[in-house]
């Protein structure tokens, strides 16, 4: 018999018939709806192999009723969504895709970056909303990028990615990180920092790291009050290591200049969050790996990590 396995979004149809030739293969239809909780605890219960997203929680609810779930293939580099020690208790094997998205999330941490520094949607509104009636000497004027400094926190692929972006501009480079890179700061030229100095001396801040225990509210009021009032901090990683409610008072008391988001604590944002009423605030749905090149190359992955696990092979990425 062939091994069953639940897909939990609509998938490209080249990647579901992959599955499908190894696999007997069940799918939620909707690509841009999630699958409902009550539908996902019962499609587990039966299944070798589930291919999810990082919107669906992998707990131990879940998990106690899948009792033949072999694997779990998380679309995502990140796996805060899952309960890693309850899939290890249980054998169950978690993977992710990691080395795949990092170029393009780079493009759109350094895209947030710009378009944050020169208020480039704000700018947008503000010609389409009838406001631009003339050219005046200090109108929507923004940050410089060029010959800025620049600290990064996490130094991981797409750190680095970042640091050869920022190159180009000649910003100057700091970084923290939990382990000190030494091949890094020789091959790149960056600099180490901890994390209260990078804070400091930084005109742009772009969080990288991932989201653990560790790094929850890593940005918080403190660390804020120690950024520069001319500061701009980017976020591309996730939603629950900035402090939201610390962040909005940093920036509507203008402690620090502007903030780039490309994650909450809550997905989707709720509309009537204060982060989005602000103008010093660039806000995007999560969008760090999207393009149709990375998405794909993402989905292949996630459908090799499933295939070698349910056919008792070792997969490519295995976080646990």
């Amino acid at each position: 018999m062939k091994p069953k396995v639940y897909i939990t979004r609509k998938l490209n149809g080249r990647v579901v018939k992959k599955i499908e030739e190894i696999c007997e293969v069940k799918m939620w239809e909707e690509e841009d709806v999630e699958v409902p909780r009550e539908n996902l605890l019962k499609e587990v219960q039966e299944v070798d192999g589930l291919l999810c997203m990082l919107t669906e929680k992998i707990d131990e609810e879940l998990l106690s009723g899948a009792r033949n779930l072999k694997v779990v293939s998380n679309m995502a580099v990140g796996y805060n969504n899952i309960d890693i020690t309850a899939a290890k208790n249980r054998g169950i094997t978690v993977t992710n895709t990691p080395g795949v998205l990092t170029e393009t999330t780079a493009d759109l941490t350094f895209t947030l970056l710009m378009a944050t520094a020169r208020r480039i949607v704000e700018s947008s509104d503000y010609l389409r909303n009838g406001k631009w009636e003339t050219w005046s000497p200090m109108q929507l004027t923004g940050q410089d990028i060029h010959g800025a400094t620049l600290g990064i926190i996490g130094m991981g692929r797409i750190g680095e990615a970042v640091i050869k972006r920022a190159k180009g501009f000649d910003m100057n480079i700091l970084y923290h990180n939990r382990n000190r890179k030494y091949d890094i700061e020789e091959e790149l030229g960056v600099v180490y920092e901890e994390l209260e100095e990078l804070l400091r001396n930084s005109d742009f801040v772009c969080v990288l790291t991932p989201y653990t225990p560790e790094t929850h509210h890593l940005i918080s009021e403190r660390e804020l009050s120690l950024m520069k009032e001319t500061a701009v901090l980017i976020n591309t990683a996730r939603g629950g290591i900035v402090d939201e409610e610390a962040l909005y008072h940093a920036l509507k008391n203008r402690k620090i200049w502007a903030a780039g988001l490309d994650v909450f604590k809550q997905e989707p944002v709720p509309l009537d969050h204060p982060l989005l009423a602000l103008p010093n605030v660039v806000t995007l749905p999560h969008i760090g790996s999207a393009s149709i090149q990375t998405r794909l190359k993402m989905a292949d992955l996630a459908a090799e990590n499933l295939l070698r696990a349910v056919t008792k092979q070792t997969p490519e990425h295995v976080v646990v």
